[in-house]
């Protein structure tokens, strides 16, 4: 029997673990922190995107199968190291995502009510390190700093009424304090330009049915409409969009601004933020933007970054710090040790990419090991955590969590997600 683990219940670990327990003599051991599996699945895709959230059944399919098992809330550097896994397992899959926010390098970054989008999205979608974030809702003007999705969800969950959440498993903390929320104007600030932005036509889309919000670009920011041409047809789509929300300004309570060719060099306030300090740039022949000097402040009690996210590092294992991921040989990152997903590429791509990706690593990692060494593996994961009397949760352990937050929602929702790793941990009785 070949053992495998893999270190991270999200899409890269799952897809791994589909293409592995189709290999026959083989046990898959699919680790994670939380007590709870799925990954951004659970915390990290918008509350209101509910049919992006059911590919979860898929990974369901996996778990289920004789050869793959969930093992929560084991945590991979504290309860067991990874020199330890790799003398247990024939191969040891890190599949960590990257759950980290890339930081904001400029003065002012460190004020209270300037928060990364990991944080911030952990915190509507009930990540246990995120549940008692609080953070300020009580200014009108709210600064959005990226151009991609994460961006977009962001100003969307901020504008929506609470009867727009119907049907969503946004949690309760969120809902209310949503619905208390005194945010009238929200910014979305991009260095580049409209053709240069790395938004979805979907997603962008959404922002032309919000009940309250309207969506605004300044027409003087959007190129000459023949050079739509030159864009690939997704681009083609988003950049519609953008022109339509120049074109039809519809007067709302909420405002969703684009602000593009901004910069944001400085956030400003006494005790919190204030307002954050924003420099006008221009395109270069190779459209990278640089500062013309010209400057402007905006009103903002709340600056959410999202500008990318990072894997944490792990001790001993190689890390590329400039690029906030595991370095690896296409994803051989030691012996008996391998990388997949975000942990593997870096934050890039979409959930499906990390289908390929995962099958890729699984296939590798198979003509590595061969028959196998004769490793220990599951039977001795079990005791080395017996002998440390951690009992982990299992995959009909999350079940039973999952029947409880079903059973605890209210008003048409699908769930209400449990917030702290007590309560997931009490709705099994531990």
């Amino acid at each position: 029997m070949r053992h495998v683990a893999i270190v991270g219940s999200g899409p890269a670990g799952y897809y791994t673990a589909e293409t592995l327990q189709k290999a026959g003599d083989i046990a898959v051991d699919v680790i994670d922190r939380l007590p709870v599996p799925y990954g951004l699945i659970r915390t990290g895709v918008a509350p209101d995107h509910q049919s992006i959230k059911a590919v979860s059944r898929r990974y369901e399919g996996v778990a289920l199968t004789d050869n793959v098992r969930f093992v929560g809330h084991v945590s991979v550097g504290t309860d067991v190291t990874i020199d330890e896994l790799v003398g247990l397992y024939d191969a040891v899959v890190l599949a960590t995502g990257a759950p980290n926010d890339r930081p904001l390098d400029i003065p002012g970054a460190d004020l209270p009510g300037v928060i990364g989008s990991a944080a911030f999205v952990g915190w509507y979608n009930g990540h246990p390190d995120f549940a008692d974030l609080n953070p300020p809702l009580d200014a009108p003007g709210v600064a959005v700093i990226g151009n991609g999705n994460v961006a977009l969800d962001v100003a969307r969950i901020l504008a929506k009424t609470p009867a727009e959440f119907a049907g969503s498993d946004i949690v309760a903390h969120a809902r209310d304090a949503l619905a208390a929320s005194a945010v009238r104007h929200i910014q979305i600030l991009g260095r580049r330009g409209p053709h240069q932005i790395a938004m979805t036509p979907k997603e962008l889309g959404e922002l032309s049915h919000l009940e309250r919000a309207s969506p605004r670009v300044d027409p003087a920011d959007l190129p000459p409409e023949g050079d739509d041409a030159l864009l690939e047809p997704g681009m083609r789509k988003s950049v519609t969009h953008l022109r339509s929300f120049s074109a039809n300004p519809v007067a709302k309570p909420v405002t969703i601004d684009f602000d593009f060719f901004a910069m944001p060099i400085a956030i400003e306030g006494d005790g919190r933020v204030q307002r954050l300090i924003v420099e006008r740039t221009t395109l270069d022949a190779d459209l990278r933007s640089h500062g013309t000097g010209e400057t402007y402040a905006l009103d903002a009690g709340l600056v959410v970054s999202c500008i990318g996210y990072q894997t944490p590092p792990i001790p001993g294992v190689p890390y590329e710090h400039g690029r906030g991921r595991f370095a690896s040989d296409e994803g051989r990152v030691l012996p008996g040790l391998y990388a997949v997903g975000w942990a593997r590429r870096g934050p890039s791509g979409t959930i499906g990419t990390n289908k390929p990706d995962g099958a890729r690593i699984a296939e590798m990692l198979l003509e590595d090991i061969g028959r196998g060494a004769g490793k220990a593996g599951r039977p001795g994961l079990d005791a080395l955590l017996a002998s440390r009397n951690i009992v982990p949760v299992t995959f009909r352990d999350w079940r039973r969590i999952e029947a409880a937050e079903v059973a605890a929602a209210l008003d048409g929702r699908p769930r209400e997600k449990f917030t702290s790793i007590e309560a997931m941990l009490q709705a099994i009785g531990r």
